[in-house]
């Protein structure tokens, strides 16, 4: 827990500095569970962090990719791009005919 005395940072600061700091390069972003951010934020806010990490991501503050046991958080301008569905299928079903 935060120290009594010390001024808190916001849900939002801290996921941010947790996907600055805990970050191995060459990746941009974190596991929620292997890097040890759900339980460091369990200890210092006494809420779950999925909820929280779920609203930044709607409000567009940071993005999640699921992955197996868990998921990833980036910063948003570092998040690895999705691939677009319907050049995939294009390009799936195009060219056969």
């Amino acid at each position: 827990m935060a120290e009594v005395g010390k001024k808190r940072i916001s849900e939002y600061e801290f996921v941010g500095r947790a996907i600055k700091k805990l970050r191995k390069p060459p990746y941009k972003g974190i596991h929620s569970v292997y890097s040890g951010f759900n339980q460091a934020f369990k200890d210092y806010f006494g809420t779950n962090p999925v909820e929280t990490t779920q609203r930044l991501a709607k409000e567009g503050k940071i993005t999640i990719r699921p992955v197996r046991g868990g998921v990833m958080l980036y910063l948003p301008e570092e998040a690895p791009s999705q691939t677009d569905s319907k050049r995939v299928l294009k390009t799936i079903l195009g060219g056969d005919e």
